[in-house]
């Protein structure tokens, strides 16, 4: 299995992100699913996937050109892919997972995750999309969805398809018995 880990290149402001993210990059590695992330080097980026190599896994990272620099493309992934722009990153990323989830994040984080889970209402991937939300980070993104579901903008079953999980086994454990509902023209 491989999942596609989308988060923050600053490791925020709460010591439990970081942790967080180690724990879910260990785990990844004692289960033999491979982590799928932006190929950088710094913030919570390297946390996961340093976690992941350094318990003997396997780490794709899929890095814009532009970026690498910025980012820091980390030199000791099992591959690092360079793609000419964020669409292509995003979009390699999705060809190459699994399963999708958004560990705490800004902006970039939030773009991929909401495109992901937007292709999975259009049916264009039947793949899980998921909040790892760690101390009640995505409390108030959640809160959003279900208002945006209660007024009529997103279908139950839109809502109600973002996995929301607090530790690896949790989170492994809703991968395994997801069910894809129908895409929205469907």
């Amino acid at each position: 299995m491989k999942v596609a880990v989308y988060c923050g290149s600053s490791m925020g402001n709460d010591e439990a992100y970081a942790e967080a993210a180690c724990a879910l990059g260990k785990y990844f590695a004692e289960q033999n699913i491979s982590l799928v992330y932006g190929g950088g080097k710094v913030g919570l980026m390297g946390v996961v996937a340093d976690a992941v190599l350094d318990n003997g896994g396997q780490v794709i990272g899929v890095i814009p050109t532009h970026l690498k620099h910025k980012e820091i493309g980390h030199p000791g992934l099992t591959e690092l892919i360079e793609v000419s722009d964020m669409h292509a990153r995003k979009a390699k990323m999705a060809e190459l997972a699994d399963a999708y989830v958004a560990l705490p994040g800004g902006a970039g984080t939030m773009d991929e995750f909401f495109e992901i889970w937007t292709w999975a209402q259009l049916g264009h991937h039947q793949k899980p999309c998921a909040l790892y939300n760690v101390n009640g980070f995505y409390d108030s993104l959640l809160t959003f969805i279900h208002s945006a579901k209660d007024a009529g903008f997103t279908r139950d079953a839109f809502a109600e398809m973002i996995i929301v999980a607090t530790e690896p086994q949790q989170l492994l454990a809703a991968y395994e018995r997801y069910e894809s509902p129908a895409g929205k023209w469907n």
